[in-house]
């Protein structure tokens, strides 16, 4: 299955326009590509000295802890896996996205933590084991019981509620670096070359004698 295929399979479709444009402000598209690249000096250029101060503070402090980041890098890439187009959300820094989203929109860190907790709790009553510590079969098993709303039982809908918000992040902290993009085939404006109508446009009106 590739990229496109899960993230159909997932239920891609069901992102939030609003939880997307929300993370998508420009501090939080710029921090996509800045976790792929050393600072420079012109990464600042156009920015308030409070929002890089600001920013600097956010990134030095820490929310998650090891486990916690494993456990998401893991649903990242069960979200958004490598495939032989471009990388995994782990590969395009992801996991690190959602630790600055969080910090950036402390709204996030309750229905994060709790949901990473519940996921835990789940896969301990079931398998005897954190969601990091079973197999990929059983987090698959897992992680298909919650990524299908319409589908998830009423006892489920907890793990739902995370899931959704985990798939959001996921997608924003992808698809807003270069990697996502490239991924995308999004090329945005491009020079060409204006060579006249087309041939065949001009035979439809009697004017080839003009090409």
């Amino acid at each position: 299955m590739n990229r496109r295929e899960s993230l159909k399979a997932i239920g891609l479709g069901t992102l939030s326009a609003t939880a997307f444009l929300e993370s998508c402000k420009p501090k939080g598209e710029k921090l996509a590509e800045d976790t792929n690249t050393q600072n420079g000096p012109d990464d600042e250029a156009g920015r308030l000295p409070t929002e890089v101060a600001r920013d600097k503070k956010l990134k030095e402090e820490k929310f998650f802890n090891p486990h916690e980041m494993a456990t998401i890098t893991v649903l990242g890439d069960i979200i958004i896996p490598k495939d032989a187009r471009s990388g995994s959300a782990s590969d395009a820094k992801v996991p690190e996205f959602i630790e600055f989203i969080v910090k950036d929109m402390p709204e996030h860190k309750t229905p994060m933590r709790g949901g990473l907790r519940w996921l835990d709790v789940q896969c301990l009553n079931r398998y005897g084991k954190s969601f990091v510590d079973v197999s990929s079969a059983q987090q698959i098993e897992m992680v298909t019981e919650i990524a299908y709303p319409a589908k998830a039982k009423p006892e489920m809908q907890q793990g739902v509620a995370f899931f959704n918000l985990m798939r959001n992040l996921t997608a924003t902290g992808f698809f807003t670096t270069k990697m996502g993009i490239e991924d995308l085939g999004y090329v945005g404006n491009s020079p060409n070359q204006w060579k006249g109508v087309p041939i065949e446009v001009l035979k439809q009106y009697g004017m080839e004698d003009m090409a």
